[in-house]
């Protein structure tokens, strides 16, 4: 003889409870993180602790979508440009992109990137992203397009960083700051890919830059 089961029904009315209350606690629990999904830090107060060159540090005291009371330190930045210059004049399949070696003092070692800065108060992104390429390699392009714009590491730093793709290349004469010693690198993009794949290239934008302009140009989105 076949062994019987309890129903769902008299399991629920046992511990106290039915199977439309379950389902519908767990509709308002679904709804709840629904809304505190969408929902946004609210901002008791904020002071600069801190004001430099470059950026500045604000303790802000706020409330989190959750409820709970907190005090966040967020690094404040206008922002910055990264640049991917390429030449496809020569080998339109694989073109050479402008990379540029410099020491850097956070991290204690050269490292391979993408030129990029900073926008100055006032000045829009495509405008600094020219008047960066000049300075830092001394190229000029005739075609931009903006790649993507990401936040460097949004747990704490409130910078956006835009990617420009600078096309029709020509070389020039940098114009670098007294403090900047940049070794121009140009390379095909196949050999900068093997370098990025190879863990040989430890910058941030410049693996996003790459990577992506690597991905649309195989879709043939560019």
């Amino acid at each position: 003889m076949p062994l019987k089961t309890k129903s769902t029904t008299k399991v629920a009315r046992r511990v106290g409870t039915s199977p439309k209350a379950t389902t519908s606690s767990k509709m308002n629990a679904a709804k709840l993180t629904a809304v505190r999904s969408k929902a946004k830090t609210r901002v008791l107060s904020s002071k600069v602790v801190f004001k430099g060159k470059v950026f500045s540090v604000n303790r802000d005291e706020v409330i989190e979508p959750t409820g709970v009371k907190n005090v966040r330190e967020v690094i404040r930045h206008n922002g910055s440009v990264v640049i991917l210059a390429v030449d496809e004049s020569k080998n339109p399949a694989d073109p050479d992109v402008i990379l540029e070696r410099q020491y850097r003092h956070a991290t204690g070692q050269f490292l391979l990137e993408l030129p990029a800065g900073r926008v100055e108060p006032g000045e829009s992104t495509l405008a600094a992203a020219k008047r960066e390429m000049i300075e830092e390699t001394g190229y000029r392009a005739k075609r931009w397009s903006l790649l993507t714009k990401y936040f460097a590491s949004p747990g704490f730093l409130g910078e956006w960083m835009q990617i420009y793709l600078a096309r029709d290349v020509r070389a020039g004469i940098a114009q670098p700051e007294a403090d900047e010693q940049i070794e121009i690198v140009r390379m095909p993009l196949s050999e900068a890919l093997s370098l990025a794949s190879s863990n040989k290239i430890h910058d941030g934008k410049t693996l996003i830059g790459l990577m992506l302009f690597d991905r649309l140009r195989r879709e043939n989105r560019l």
